[in-house]
């Protein structure tokens, strides 16, 4: 199977995840008219499909004991299990926070979601994988958080922006956020343990466990929404085509990136390759300023924040990839 032989490519890898993961959104605002629920089962689908469309091509261009099919018939099974609950957990949080975004506005629910899902993800993966320098590491982590925040402070700025926020919209946040945080340790340990799996049986096993979940939570969510009205099977299957093509095209996108986060992670350890791939908000915010024009009419002071976050994020990449040195 292909993996990085430096750390530059694994560097390369893990950024390109960053690009797919705050990057894969853009899919959705493509549609219109359609409901998020009834897009997520194309966009499970695809996340799907891409995860095993590499384990087939990089993942077996030897044939040895790294190979995709030969590491997962020599796995454990608890290792699959821990993959499959670490894709359901992701699909719980995703679905969440996006109900978070229509509540409370992305101004409050990113920042809250993804700074808890940085802190609890590297924490925990470190713990079961403690590779890399901790002491940069930490600071890695403690500038992208500076770098969360400031990016909900320049949304909050927008014109417009402000949303009344309750006790729930908050609550499903932080729920979103231990959520999207647990992913990677579970990842970690089925990554590290025993007869463990390689990193493209992993993503395969995890994209499998998103796609199973949504019988149970998009199903759940379908009938009993957060935001908005119930919504039948039947929609979907009358919706556009648009709207299926962009789903599974935005699963690739995602997919892409989960994988090329964990071949990267491979190198360096799940903490840090996770680390450096949530700084997707920083490449959201890029597609808010340059395609969507979000910060169009923008104040001084929205800018300034945007300039910061990209400052300290740039600042958490050099650190932790620096602690793996």
């Amino acid at each position: 199977m292909f993996t990085p032989s430096s750390l530059n490519i694994a560097l390369l890898m893990m950024i390109t995840s960053a690009v797919c993961w705050g990057s894969w959104a853009n899919t959705y605002k493509g549609v219109k008219g359609y409901r998020f629920e009834r897009f997520y089962w194309d966009y499970a689908v695809g996340i799907f499909l891409i995860s095993v469309v590499l384990a087939f091509t990089m993942g077996s261009t030897t044939n040895d004991a790294s190979s995709f099919l030969i590491n997962v018939r020599a796995a454990d099974n608890a290792n699959i299990v821990n993959a499959l609950i670490g894709g359901a957990l992701f699909n719980l949080a995703n679905l969440l926070l996006v109900a978070a975004i229509d509540m409370a506005g992305l101004a409050v629910a990113f920042p809250i979601s993804i700074g808890i899902a940085l802190v609890v993800g590297v924490v925990l993966s470190y713990a079961l994988q403690p590779k890399g320098n901790a002491a940069l590491l930490a600071l890695g982590v403690a500038c992208a958080l500076i770098a969360v925040l400031f990016d909900g402070k320049a949304y909050g700025n927008l014109a417009g922006g402000g949303r009344s926020i309750t006790r729930k919209s908050v609550i499903i946040c932080v729920v979103s956020g231990i959520l999207m945080g647990l992913w990677a340790p579970f990842m970690t340990h089925a990554m590290t343990r025993g007869h463990s799996l390689g990193p493209y049986s992993a993503a395969v096993f995890l994209t499998l466990g998103a796609l199973l979940s949504c019988f149970i939570w998009n199903v759940y969510f379908m009938r009993n929404p957060l935001v908005g009205e119930p919504v039948s099977f039947g929609g979907f299957f009358r919706g556009p085509a648009s709207g299926h093509l962009l789903g599974i095209l935005g699963g690739f996108i995602w997919g892409i990136g989960t994988v090329f986060n964990l071949v990267a992670a491979s190198f360096t350890g799940v903490a840090i390759s996770y680390a450096i791939g949530q700084s997707a908000p920083m490449v959201a915010a890029l597609w808010g300023i340059f395609a969507w024009k979000e910060f169009r009419n923008s104040s001084a002071r929205s800018k300034a924040y945007l300039v910061l976050m990209f400052v300290f994020y740039g600042l958490a990449i050099f650190l932790v990839a620096r602690s793996n040195q």
